[in-house]
């Protein structure tokens, strides 16, 4: 079978929704539009061109991820695995959806600001709060950075990841 990888860029249009197969495992589904615009280079106006509809699947762990971060409005990009779903109605009319299973999932920010909450953040700080059963996750060679504030015009970032790490 052929998988065709792709991303969409659009709009959540319905809640995410939960629920949990007959084996146990979780899934969560929602889904989106795609709207492609374009600008008539004489006129200048921007028409509306047609409309992409499919349901988005999330597995393991895009569930929790997913669930806890987009909601009905939301831009997104999502990407994964499209195939078509073909079935009969009740009234026997022939019908067919596009379904996609995510590998990722997440905000489209050039529509949006997001803020990232990171899970190995909130390890720190369960190990800050004396937990005995906090674990120090792994953070490569963050420490050896300077502290930087992101927020000040005035600072400098020799990279990307001094400015994420100063963020963080």
């Amino acid at each position: 079978m052929y998988e065709a990888q792709c991303a969409v860029v659009g709009t959540v249009i319905t809640h995410p929704v939960k629920r949990q197969t007959a084996s146990g495992e979780q899934v969560l589904s929602f889904r989106m539009a795609s709207n492609a615009r374009r600008q008539n280079r004489t006129t200048g106006e921007w028409t509306d061109g047609g409309t992409l509809y499919l349901t988005v699947t999330c597995w393991r762990r895009l569930v929790t991820g997913v669930g806890a971060s987009l909601m009905n409005g939301d831009p997104v990009v999502a990407y994964g695995q499209l195939r078509t779903n073909e079935y009969t109605t009740r009234e026997g009319v022939e019908r067919a959806d596009l379904e996609m299973t995510a590998s990722a999932v997440g905000p489209d920010l050039s529509r949006c600001v997001v803020e990232v909450d990171r899970r190995r953040a909130a390890a720190k700080l369960v190990e800050q709060d004396g937990s005995e059963d906090a674990v120090e996750p792994d953070r490569g060679d963050e420490d050896e950075y300077d502290e930087q504030d992101p927020t000040d015009p005035g600072t400098e970032f020799s990279d990307t990841h001094d400015a994420v790490t100063a963020a963080v």
